[in-house]
């Protein structure tokens, strides 16, 4: 079976777009991990507040850090005494 030229024009014409953008999106998903650390708070960009991403060594600590907290007993609640007169809604 033999193709003409219009035919593996057309060929090309799908496959070397399909191909490009499915590049652009394996090299994308790479550089969004590292990229969106670079974009400032004010922009959209993480907050200062935000944990550390997993598989990092920030992340490995602070994942410690949460499991310390969480095995701390709580802290006593204030009896009634001290809160304060209750609110009786029935007055």
């Amino acid at each position: 079976m033999s193709f003409s030229r219009r035919q593996l024009a057309i060929v090309l014409a799908v496959a070397l777009p399909a191909c490009g953008l499915g590049g652009c999106g394996t090299i994308n998903g790479y550089l969004a991990s590292s990229m969106s650390d670079a974009i400032p708070t004010w922009l959209g960009g993480m907050p200062a507040d935000a944990p550390p991403r997993p598989g990092t060594a920030q992340y490995d600590e602070y994942m410690k850090e949460r499991e310390q907290k969480r095995l701390q007993p709580a802290p006593p609640k204030p009896e009634a005494s001290q809160a304060g007169p209750a609110l009786d809604p029935v007055h």
